[in-house]
């Protein structure tokens, strides 16, 4: 066990940080997309942009070997990536990006690492002061400039809305970490097609139910195409992540996601750099240095 740890340290913190950079732009574009549409319609495209892409990758990836249980995981891990994804990108919609992303990221965080102490996981002294300093960094990515938290403030209940979806948010992508960690490591990306399989009938009929048309702007239609293409490659390199490495550690490392939000909401909306998101950032640099160290 220690020897295969030890061949694979690279591998999954490599993955894991590719998911975070991937799953930082899709909720970026996908908050943007949602300043422009109906949140449901936005999601319900971006998850079908998704599936899209699985079908088309299929032919090209070796073939699993599922088991029932990995179906019903990839169904289960739909059902809560669906709801963390749609309240995320309305929370990211109605509140400040650079606020909204840190918020779910260390909810999902803590719900992952939690759970996997629970059943049994022991990362070692190193990669638990990692895992400490990953939190530390994204509730500092989490404190934007004093103007801008005095003009959230100022938004009254608008704000508190959107801490209030990010919460929430945080908490179902937490579980959907946790559902794809669980299927087997035989089951290729079935578990991703099972979850995108049941998602998008949900949000047809959630956009249809609540009247939303599907037409949008064709710049809108692209973001939101994106923002899928991105959370489903996201997906991908977080489930191959957790078939080498351990939960606490691949969530943790995908968790730091909002850094890439940030960085996005910075350079493209003129949202400020605080010093505490640059003191953030370090922080999860360092918690990558001692993950890798702890192998």
């Amino acid at each position: 066990m220690v020897g295969r740890w030890e061949l694979t340290t690279n591998v999954f913190v490599t993955l894991a940080l590719a998911s975070a950079a991937c799953y930082g732009a899709a909720d970026f574009l996908g908050g943007i997309a949602s300043k422009r549409a109906p949140t449901v319609v936005i999601a319900c495209v971006a998850q079908l942009a998704g599936l899209v892409l699985l079908a088309l990758a299929l032919p090209l990836l070796p073939s699993g070997s599922p088991l029932r249980s990995d179906y019903l995981w990839g169904a289960a891990s739909g059902v809560a990536g669906g709801a963390g994804v749609a309240l995320l990108y309305r929370a990211l919609a109605v509140g400040t990006m650079s606020i909204v992303a840190p918020t779910t990221a260390v909810c999902a965080a803590a719900v992952s690492v939690l759970v996997a102490l629970a059943l049994g996981e022991r990362p070692g002294a190193l990669a638990g002061v990692g895992i400490v300093l990953a939190a530390l960094a994204i509730v500092l990515l989490s404190r934007g400039d004093a103007d801008v938290d005095r003009e959230s403030i100022d938004e009254g209940s608008k704000g508190n809305s959107g801490i209030a979806l990010a919460l929430t948010s945080g908490v179902a992508v937490g579980l959907f970490f946790l559902c794809l960690a669980r299927t087997s490591e035989d089951a290729g990306i079935w578990p991703l097609i099972a979850g995108r399989s049941v998602s998008v009938p949900i949000f047809v009929i959630m956009a249809v139910m609540s009247r939303r048309t599907f037409r949008l702007e064709r710049g809108t239609a692209r973001t939101a195409v994106g923002c899928g293409t991105l959370d489903m490659l996201a997906n991908a390199l977080y489930l191959v992540a957790t078939r080498d490495g351990p939960l606490s550690l691949v969530a943790t490392l995908a968790s730091l996601y909002p850094a890439s939000t940030v960085l996005l909401a910075r350079a493209t909306l003129g949202e400020r750099l605080s010093r505490s998101q640059t003191l953030g950032v370090v922080c999860a640099l360092a918690a990558v240095v001692l993950i890798v160290r702890s192998s």
